[in-house]
């Protein structure tokens, strides 16, 4: 019995732990699928086409944004990042999970666009832990995380627009949470196929 799929948003923070937790809770759903973005980059060594992400030209990126194709889109790095809404939607269609990680920003996109997506906010412990990975990752100067530490900060106001919060303190124990989010929202009454469920629990009775 397969319920009505839906799409869940984690986003947070840089350096929250937003792809590591995915990463760890993909192969304990199921029916759990990974978002795969749009982008205007090109391939890296050993990138799939359609499953890393899917790799168009920058006018092709402009047709999608004309013809409002995206559910989100941004800029990182000198390159274009969306999120195509026929991916999603087919997903869904087919009554899968669909997970992605974006920035704050773009999951207040995605909520305009779908209003009925669940969103989930991931929080680092403290403002010292997350300076301290931003820290380990080595990719910022120490000006660059200095600012990125005052912009997260003030991302945290943005909180009250999400459905969920998960503190990022430990892996597993967070990874449980994304589960049990996913699960509760996986039983809403208003997911479910009704005439299903009464023929199972008919067929049980006889």
């Amino acid at each position: 019995m397969k319920a009505k799929g839906f799409l869940i948003v984690l986003s947070g923070p840089s350096g929250a732990g937003k792809n590591t937790l995915i990463n760890h809770v993909l192969p304990r759903i199921p029916n759990l699928k990974y978002s795969v973005s749009a982008t205007t980059r090109a391939p890296r060594p050993g990138e799939v086409n359609g499953v890393d992400y899917f790799f168009v030209s920058d006018a092709e990126f402009d047709r999608m944004i004309a013809n409002n194709q995206f559910l989100e889109w941004a800029v990182f790095v000198g390159n274009r990042y969306g999120t195509p809404r026929s991916f999603v939607e087919e997903q869904i269609q087919q009554g899968y999970t669909v997970i992605m990680d974006v920035d704050i920003q773009g999951a207040l996109q995605i909520r305009k666009q779908m209003p009925e997506a669940v969103l989930v906010f991931l929080l680092p412990p403290t403002l010292d832990e997350l300076r301290k990975r931003l820290n380990k990752r080595g990719q910022d100067a120490l000006e660059a995380i200095a600012k990125r530490l005052e912009h997260s900060a003030k991302e945290l106001e943005y909180i009250v627009d999400y459905d969920y919060y998960i503190i990022n303190d430990d892996l597993d124990k967070a990874a449980e949470r994304l589960v049990t989010i996913i699960n509760a929202e996986q039983c809403r009454v208003a997911r479910a196929d009704l005439r299903a469920i009464q023929q199972l629990w008919q067929r049980r009775q006889d």
